[in-house]
């Protein structure tokens, strides 16, 4: 089965090579996905691969039946939206949506996960039970697709033993994979802050509330809800990352308004941490006199490889490409919606190298020259075709 999922994987390279570049050339924003949905299932029509269109709006569920189809149901997931970022790489490929780039490598999930939805079409009277194929819309934007294919029932009928995705790696150079099990990638909440006063004369700071010396002070204040609450072993951030008000020099505003992130790799310090905040910014507000308003937008929860499957799906990986090429992988802060999935069923979510040094391929992710080395794309075709039949 290895050497000829390797086989095929290489011959078939140079097509989904070009699968890519047609979807990193028209790129499309969360939940907008109309061309691509269109293009992947005209590629399953061609490959005779059944599928159910118009989950989560752009998404599609894809079924390989391979020799008792109930015996087990693995599912690999790809999601297929793009950024909002001008592309600056001068290639032939480039994005012809202006002010819309692939810079995320969602190109690249598409293609590897559909190219192994060809191979093991191919090889489907050689494999035990069912792969389930997910291409997912809007992982990018909140709520997440991943969210929404949940609640339309894309785990059920037939549910998933176990799901399976990658993320591209620009660090880690191509032709290695990286795994971590357990906890992985952190949750991600949108905080919105809004400081509130009469406003007046920066003269007559007593005669009202100063709103920018509120919002500073609860800026720095909250600071200590992540230093003095959270356990130290548990990563936890947080950021005010845009502090809005004022327009002259003179004027102390009635207005201050707060955005930033918050991140944690354990759900029930997530949520303790929504209430400290509101509960700091409450004492602040009683302090000074100011009005302040506090939405927590709750976004992706904690991504969490379940240990028995990763550890599989690293002892298959070394099976297929060696133990040279197969690596550990760091916990991130970063979010991503396949943590849905994985609390939901056994999950592994690994990252496939797509950097190289030496041809200045290093760019990362979220940046207007991100690009990959497309030998990646072999790899990870035939990578995820190959754990899909091992399970």
């Amino acid at each position: 089965m290895k050497n000829r999922i390797k086989e095929l994987a290489r011959a078939y390279a140079p097509e989904f090579t070009a699968v890519r570049r047609h979807l990193h050339s028209h790129p499309e924003l969360s939940f907008q996905e109309f061309e691509t949905t269109a293009y992947i299932q005209q590629q399953l029509a061609l490959f005779g691969v059944p599928f159910q269109a118009g989950i989560a709006g752009t998404g599609i569920i894809a079924l390989i039946e391979g020799r008792n189809p109930a015996s087990k149901i693995i599912a690999l997931r790809a999601d297929m939206d793009a950024l909002p970022i001008t592309e600056a790489n001068e290639v032939p490929y480039k994005s012809v949506n202006t002010g819309v780039m692939h810079a995320c490598g969602h190109d690249v999930h598409t293609s590897c996960v559909l190219g192994a939805a060809k191979i093991l079409n191919e090889l489907k009277g050689d494999f035990e039970g069912t792969v389930k194929v997910l291409f997912q819309p809007g992982e990018e934007k909140h709520p997440g697709g991943a969210s929404i294919m949940i609640k339309e029932g894309a785990l059920e009928n037939p549910r998933p033993d176990a799901i399976l995705g990658l993320h591209v790696h620009p660090s880690l150079e191509v032709g290695q994979v990286g795994f971590h099990a357990g906890k992985y990638m952190a949750s991600a909440d949108e905080i919105y802050i809004t400081v509130k006063s009469k406003g007046g004369h920066a003269a007559q700071p007593h005669l009202t509330v100063d709103t920018i010396l509120v919002a500073s002070q609860l800026v720095v204040s909250l600071q200590q809800v992540i230093s003095r609450n959270n356990n130290p072993f548990s990563p936890s951030v947080l950021s005010i990352c845009a502090f809005n008000g004022g327009f002259t020099t003179n004027v102390i505003p009635s207005e201050v308004k707060l955005m930033g992130t918050f991140r944690a790799m354990d759900e029930t310090w997530r949520f303790k941490a929504h209430e400290l905040i509101r509960k700091q910014a409450a004492g602040i507000a009683e302090a000074t006199g100011a009005e302040i308003s506090i939405d927590i937008l709750v976004g992706y929860p904690t991504l969490y490889n379940n240990e028995a499957v990763t550890g599989k799906a690293r002892g298959f990986a070394t099976d297929y490409l060696g133990a040279a090429q197969v690596g550990d992988t760091e916990i991130r802060m970063g979010a991503e919606d396949f943590a849905f999935y994985s609390q939901v069923v056994p999950a592994c979510f690994f990252r496939l190298g797509t950097g190289n040094a030496a041809r200045g391929i290093t760019s990362g992710v979220h940046t207007p020259t991100f690009d990959v080395d497309e030998q990646a794309i072999e790899i990870g075709m035939g990578t995820m075709a190959y754990l899909a039949t091992q399970f």
